[in-house]
C-alpha cells in the first residue's frame, strides 16, 4: 500500500489534463483553438477523443506529448507535469508514409527511436523480435516499407512504437488512410496490443464507430475553441470482435449518442 493510499488520498490519474488551453499569437490577434479542458485517462484504459474536423484534437495530441507547450493548463502523468516529450510514452500517427523511413529496412526503422537509448544489440534484437510478432510482421523484417502494403505499415509504425516498450500509447487518426477491411484488422491489434503489454491507450479518430468499438471511455470536444462536452462509458462486453460487438443494440445506442452530441449546434 501506497503512502498516499494510507493517508486516504487517491493515486494520480495515468493522465490527467486539467484547464488545459492552446492558443496562437497574442493579443486581439491570438486564435485560440482549445480551452478549458478536463479528462482523465486511468491506467490500462483504451480511451478515444472524438470531435469534428478542425475542432484542435491534433493540437490537443501535440500538448499532451510534450512537442508543443500548453498557453495555460497542465497535462500530467502520474501527477508529474508534461513539460517535453514523456519518455513513457510513444506516438503512432496517420500517416505512416512520412514516420517510416523509405530508405531503411523494416528492422531498421524498428531500430532508429532506440538509438538513444543505448542499448545492449541483444536488447535491442529481443525488442525488434517482439514487436514484429506482435503486429505479425516477422516475416517482413528485411523489407522495405515501401514494398508493403498500406496495412502493413501502418503495423511497422506501430511496431516501431511497441519496440520503444511504452507505457502510454498515443495514436493520432491511425487507421484513417487504410481500406475498411484492413482499419478493422488494425483496430482488433489495438485492442490485443492494450493487453498483452498491459499499455494504456488513448486515440484521436474522426470515426465514431471506431471510438465505441475500441473504448473503455469516449471524450467528446466540441465548439471552437475546443472543448469536453462530456466523457461516455462505454460499457460493452470484452473481449470484443468486429461482427458480434458491432450488431449489440448497445453500440447502436452509444454511437448515436456519441454523433448526436458531434453535431448539436454549438
Amino acid at each position: 500500500m501506497t503512502n498516499e493510499a494510507v493517508a486516504g488520498k487517491a493515486a494520480p490519474s495515468r493522465l490527467d489534463v486539467r484547464s488545459l488551453a492552446k492558443s496562437y499569437g497574442a493579443g486581439a490577434k491570438a486564435k485560440v483553438i482549445i480551452e478549458d479542458l478536463t479528462f482523465t485517462v486511468e491506467t490500462g484504459e483504451v480511451v478515444c477523443i472524438v470531435g469534428p474536423s478542425g475542432v484542435g484534437k491534433t493540437t490537443l495530441l501535440k500538448c499532451l506529448a510534450g512537442l508543443q507547450p500548453a498557453s495555460s493548463g497542465t497535462a500530467a502523468i502520474d501527477g508529474r507535469v508534461i513539460d517535453g516529450p514523456p519518455p513513457e510514452m510513444a506516438l503512432v500517427f496517420q500517416d505512416y508514409n512520412r514516420s517510416l523511413m523509405p530508405w531503411l529496412t523494416v528492422r531498421k526503422n524498428l531500430m532508429l527511436p532506440l538509438r538513444h537509448l543505448r542499448l545492449p544489440a541483444a536488447e535491442t534484437r529481443e525488442r525488434c523480435n517482439d514487436a514484429l510478432a506482435a503486429v505479425g510482421l516477422e516475416h517482413a523484417e528485411h523489407q522495405y516499407p515501401w514494398q508493403l502494403s498500406g496495412g502493413m505499415q501502418q503495423r511497422v509504425a506501430i511496431a516501431r512504437a511497441l519496440a520503444y516498450r511504452p507505457e502510454i500509447l498515443v495514436m493520432d487518426e491511425p487507421f484513417a488512410s487504410v481500406d475498411a477491411q484492413t482499419r478493422f484488422d488494425l483496430e482488433d491489434l489495438c485492442l490485443k496490443i492494450r493487453k498483452d503489454f498491459n499499455m494504456t491507450v488513448l486515440v484521436v479518430t474522426h470515426d465514431i464507430d471506431e471510438a465505441v468499438y475500441l473504448s473503455d471511455r469516449v471524450v467528446v470536444l466540441g465548439s471552437k475553441p475546443a472543448r469536453v462536452l462530456t466523457t461516455i462509458d462505454v460499457d460493452l462486453p470484452s473481449p470484443r470482435d468486429q461482427i458480434t460487438t458491432r450488431s449489440l443494440p448497445e453500440f447502436a445506442a452509444l454511437r448515436t449518442d456519441v454523433l448526436s452530441l458531434i453535431k448539436r449546434p454549438a
